[in-house]
This record gives structure tokens, C-alpha cells and sequence, in this order.
């Protein structure tokens, strides 16, 4: 595990923050820690071509009440991007599990963000030993839930693609089309490789195609929160329900807020998960 970073300084004392890189067999895994190390951990898995930042706004938030244990995906932000790494998400989970094994976790909250979520599911299927507990935030429950789009010309030929056609792409991310799509999702998506954004773009609906969340999860017997921003413009906010399927599952709609609540409305975000983690523990 090599150190990259200390972290910032709060009131003239170390943040006890550390970001790390890990060398596993298929591809280095960024990694960030933020919170005390003696704090429950809990995990967060960016979506489709963000990273680790992405949580940037809700990290402050967490860290009262957990070891907040960030990474980035194989593909994203300061993770490796290997021409023949394996994107598939049950590839992806397997690598999360394995860096909370080099982190010395034993349980942890699990919580993802879009295809985060799935992700997150994948990692509770490989190992339910090590999650306890599972947060989805705007993770559609199967495919018939997605809202089509009109498609964004982003190939081999226009790679890397401007700021102007990312912010077109990254726009129906949130609740109105003229949101300010934050700088570091630009430059998150601009610093994929095409191979590895595409292969990541398909990876997430294979897998909903395979089995819906809602039957993976009620077979886990995890405790579930579901928050779902109720004006997200890529998959439709009443599909939430489809999660009551599992025993026990909160479903929660965040009333103003599209597919990023993490970023519009940091807040609320972090109030649901506290609560959830709570009685997770």
C-alpha cells in the first residue's frame, strides 16, 4: 500500500484523512479514509465515470459517526484503467472487498450511488460476511425502470470529448437540465480511457438484465435504505417501490432532488444515512 497524501488541515490539526493506492493482481485501487479509524466503517461507491470525489460534499458529514472509506473504481478517477481489466460489476465488487481486506475491515455499511449501488449489491452477494448493510441511492431496480435517452455522439473520434459535450452528456444527472454540473465530473469523465468508459457504461445494465436488485437483495437478508431523488431524470423515481420487495427495506424519495442527491442536496443525504447506519450497527 503506498501513501499518497496526509490530507488537509482543519484548525491548524491534522484531518484524519489518508489516501492511499492500492496494488492488486488486476489494477491499483485508489482509495481515501476519512473519519477516525476506530468508527464503524462505512463504504461508498461512486456511480458510471465519476470517482471518489463525487462525495466530496457529504464526507463532512459522515465522519462524526464512521470511518468513511472511499474508493475509485477500476476505470475511474486515480484507479488504474488496464486495456484488458475486467469491468464487469461482479469484477468491480470483488476488487471493493478486496481493498476493505487490505484495509483490515471486517463488517462494514456498504453505500452506492447509481450504478454504485450496483456494485454494492454484487459485493453483499460475494461476501455477506463482510457487509451488514446496504444504502442505494438513485440505483434503478431493473432496466425497465431506466428513462431512454436521446443519445450523446461521444465515440472513438471525439475522445477525449469536450467539456461541452460532458456537461450535455452529465446533464440529465440531476433535477433540471441547466444545473451546474460540478468541474470534477467533467474532468472525471475526460480522464477515462474510451475502452474503459465504454466497457463501464455496459457493465452495470448486463447485470440488471441478468436478475433485478430487488430479487438479488431479498434473498440477503441485509437491512436496506433506498433514497431516491424523486425528480431523477434517468431512471423514474416510482420504481423505488420496487425495493419494498424486500423485507424490511426504507424506501425514501428526496422531494426537489434528481439522480445526484449526494451533490444536490448533501444534507438530507447524509440525515438518511446516519439514521440508517445507526440502527445498522
Amino acid at each position: 500500500m503506498t501513501i499518497s497524501d496526509g490530507g488537509p488541515y482543519v484548525n491548524g490539526a491534522p484531518e484524519n484523512t489518508e489516501s492511499a493506492t492500492l496494488s492488486l493482481d488486476d489494477g491499483d485501487m485508489h482509495v481515501r479514509q476519512d473519519g477516525p479509524r476506530d468508527a464503524p466503517p462505512l463504504l461508498l461507491i461512486h456511480g458510471t465515470a465519476a470517482s471518489a470525489r463525487s462525495w466530496d460534499l457529504l464526507v463532512p458529514l459522515l465522519t462524526g459517526a464512521h470511518r468513511v472509506i472511499r474508493i475509485d473504481l477500476l476505470g475511474h478517477g486515480r484507479s488504474g484503467q488496464p486495456a484488458d481489466g475486467g469491468y464487469a460489476v461482479p469484477d468491480q465488487a470483488r476488487r471493493a472487498g478486496t481493498a476493505l481486506d487490505r484495509l483490515g475491515v471486517e463488517h462494514a455499511v456498504v453505500a452506492g450511488h447509481s450504478s454504485g449501488g450496483v456494485v454494492a449489491t454484487a459485493l453483499a452477494e460475494q461476501r455477506p460476511d463482510l457487509v451488514t448493510a446496504l444504502a442505494l441511492i438513485n440505483t434503478g431496480p431493473s432496466m425497465d425502470a431506466f428513462i431512454a435517452q436521446e443519445p450523446t455522439a461521444i465515440g472513438p473520434s471525439q475522445w477525449p470529448p469536450s467539456d461541452e459535450l460532458i456537461r450535455q452528456f452529465a446533464s440529465t444527472g440531476f433535477s433540471r437540465a441547466d444545473y451546474p454540473v460540478p468541474q470534477d465530473l467533467v474532468d472525471d469523465l475526460r480522464g477515462m480511457s474510451f475502452h474503459a468508459f465504454v466497457a463501464i457504461m455496459r457493465a452495470p445494465r448486463e447485470y440488471l438484465e441478468e436478475q433485478a436488485l430487488p430479487d438479488r437483495l431479498k434473498v440477503l437478508g441485509k437491512p436496506l435504505l433506498v433514497i431516491f431523488g424523486e425528480a431523477d431524470r434517468r431512471w423514474r423515481s416510482s420504481s423505488a417501490a420496487g425495493y419494498r420487495a424486500v423485507p424490511g427495506a426504507k424506501v425514501e424519495l428526496l422531494p426537489g432532488t434528481g439522480h445526484s442527491p449526494i451533490l444536490e442536496d448533501p444534507r438530507r443525504t447524509a440525515d438518511l444515512l446516519l439514521a440508517f447506519t445507526a440502527r445498522a450497527h
